[in-house]
């Protein structure tokens, strides 16, 4: 779909601490519709930002603005316009799934008749229709996230907040919830998304953007980033084990060096790098966010080692 050039959010001189701990500085970062995705290590910022939007934290200086309403002087307006589904699940577990929506609805001010209707159009979107009616207690992690996430699109906010919504989900329920985030954004819905999942902003987002000590260090779409954080990936097997994943400067020079120091019977390749290993050079990670996800690197005493 086409994307508005007026942004959904920008943010001008903004400059939030916690006591002595600074978090930003200056700040100035603005975006518009479709799926943005928020990377950063832990004490980034991201959630700050998240907070910053939502209204639930004011900016110590400078204005932040979302849907055109500054956050300082027309909050309400701002939150009648957004959802936010937070790291944690909010859901009520000795409710049903639809008393839990039916309570939220008129908790936001929908009346009985507007929250039972998108109380069903909401079970049926998230595919909990035959759930609905039975404990949330019982229900899987999934099943609740989903829950979670049609919560705050009782409103049908025109801005989400998604912050690491997915967390500790399996692969498969990650998977399905990233396909109702994809068909909101196709429908016109703009939505920011922090994620420790870097194989989640690179199927979802159409920009990335990258926050490292309150700092933005790197934005674009993944494969811009990928390309911005250095030059590809020299990666070599043997006996189908992966002895290590090198990365170089680009050239083809460094490339050879590289190749000439694994073992004789390797097969070695050169791949673009993935978001993870952007990631780990644009924040000087040694991993990417979430430990366990990233691709083992090595350098060259490792080569050295496998040989």
């Amino acid at each position: 779909m086409a994307y508005t050039n007026t942004p959904s959010v920008r943010l001008r001189g903004v400059g939030t601490a916690f006591g002595r701990h600074r978090v930003f500085t200056d700040l100035d970062l603005e975006w518009g519709g479709g799926i943005v995705a928020l990377l950063g290590r832990n004490g980034a910022g991201k959630t700050t930002m998240v907070n910053l939007l939502s209204t639930l934290l004011l900016p110590d200086t400078g204005h932040v603005e979302v849907l055109g309403h500054d956050t300082r002087t027309a909050g309400g307006r701002v939150r009648g316009l957004i959802g936010v589904t937070g790291q944690f699940s909010s859901v009520d577990e000795v409710l049903t799934g639809r008393e839990n929506l039916l309570l939220a609805g008129g908790l936001l001010g929908l009346d009985r008749r507007a929250a039972r209707s998108r109380t069903g159009e909401l079970l049926e979107r998230i595919r909990l229709t035959d759930a609905a009616d039975t404990r949330v207690g019982t229900w899987s992690g999934g099943m609740r996230r989903r829950l979670d996430l049609a919560m705050s699109l009782l409103r049908r906010p025109a801005l989400l907040f998604l912050d690491e919504p997915t967390t500790g989900l399996d692969t498969g329920s990650r998977r399905d919830l990233w396909a109702q985030v994809a068909e909101l954004a196709a429908e016109g819905t703009a939505v920011l998304l922090t994620t420790q999942y870097l194989e989640e902003a690179d199927a979802l987002a159409r920009e990335v953007i990258v926050l490292e000590g309150g700092r933005v260090v790197e934005r674009g779409t993944p494969d811009q980033v990928k390309a911005h954080a250095g030059g590809p990936v020299v990666e070599a097997h043997r006996h189908g084990e992966r002895l290590a994943s090198v990365p170089t400067d680009g050239t083809a020079a460094d490339i050879a060096a590289i190749t000439g120091r694994f073992p004789a019977d390797a097969e070695v390749s050169v791949r673009r790098p993935t978001l993870d290993e952007a990631f780990a050079r644009l924040t000087g990670a040694t991993t990417g966010p979430a430990a366990g996800d990233a691709v083992p690197s090595a350098d060259h005493r490792d080569l050295q080692e496998a040989s």
